[in-house]
């Protein structure tokens, strides 16, 4: 279909908005601003409208593609709810915004728009069956097999950021203990560094120096400080990786993927955090099992571009 599509990306950390013109074949504009500090689902959606606007400027769209950083009721075009931002529990995302835009919308949680991109796109074209999967402020992930997304009896297919890894592990925002979120992800590494550092203040690091001069502890900052060898960060880095690899090993064990692409802010933290996943990952699945990980080609533009293909109908 010809016309022009607005993108939206609600994730936990930021919001996004671009438009993509089908002849063309290319965003057209897009921005990114920070999700509001006070986590309030009214606050982020007032911002995106404002962002949406902004790439519109004066045209209507034709169609709108959503990926939202949480469980969705694909029928209702509903959002279940989300695990870091308070207030989106039931809230009728499709509806929404196609009273504000007077466009047909459609609405996916981030993984798996990302994942079809990916497939399509990116890392992961050529393959017939990806595990693409999201490391940010939580842990996503989404099936794509014979190039269709595979979503499940309740359209929860995916979610492995749940899978529970550590015995007596950290609680996760689901309410159970161990699972790979409340351990690998972005959130849960600087919680990790934060907490060690409160705790053993023997300990010396380069982090340590960074809280001192009143900066935040983030997992990029972990992963900065590992990449210049800072032995602390290293192995906060390290055990993350392994728990993220330990649950992706089970995700291969079950459907044999052909690829796996990480995604997600902390997907860019190089080379050794890669491997360490791999490594993990070897540990679990039998000899027989090919583990092909590798991290995003579309980075950060992931979830936009499978919201935009989706409301274009998925495939070019």
């Amino acid at each position: 279909m010809a016309g022009l599509i607005l993108g939206l990306d609600f994730g936990g950390t930021k919001l996004a908005a671009a438009t993509y013109i089908t002849h063309e074949d290319q965003l057209e504009a897009r921005e990114i601003i920070a999700s509001s500090e006070m986590k309030s689902a009214e606050v982020d959606r007032g911002l995106m409208l404002e962002l949406a606007r902004s790439v519109l400027g004066d045209r209507r769209p034709t169609r709108i593609g959503v990926s939202f950083g949480g469980p969705i009721d694909l029928e209702k075009g509903a959002v279940r709810l989300s695990h870091h931002v308070s207030g989106w529990e039931g809230f009728p995302l499709r509806a929404w915004l196609e009273k504000e835009f007077g466009a047909q919308v459609v609405v996916d949680n981030d993984a798996n728009c990302a994942g079809l991109a990916e497939q399509r796109r990116g890392a992961g074209c050529g393959c017939h069956s990806l595990l693409y999967v999201t490391v940010s402020t939580g842990v996503g992930a989404a099936w794509i097999l014979d190039g269709e997304i595979y979503r499940g009896a309740a359209g929860l297919a995916g979610e492995l950021g749940h899978i529970r890894i550590v015995e007596n592990g950290r609680l996760c925002t689901c309410g159970a203990c161990g699972c790979v979120e409340a351990h690998a992800s972005g959130l849960a590494i600087a919680q990790v560094a934060l907490e060690r550092l409160k705790r053993k203040p023997q300990i010396q690091t380069e982090l340590r120096k960074q809280l001192g001069a009143g900066k935040s502890l983030t997992a990029m900052s972990v992963a900065e400080a590992a990449h210049h060898k800072d032995p602390f960060a290293v192995q906060i880095l390290h055990e993350a990786a392994s728990v993220l690899g330990r649950g992706i090993g089970v995700a291969i064990v079950l459907m044999n993927p052909e690829r796996i692409v990480l995604g997600g802010g902390v997907s860019k933290a190089g080379r050794d955090y890669i491997e360490a996943v791999t490594r993990a990952a070897l540990e679990v699945v039998l000899p027989e099992h090919d583990v092909n990980i590798m991290s995003t080609a579309l980075g950060d533009d992931g979830p936009l571009w499978g919201a935009i293909l989706m409301a274009i109908g998925g495939r070019e």
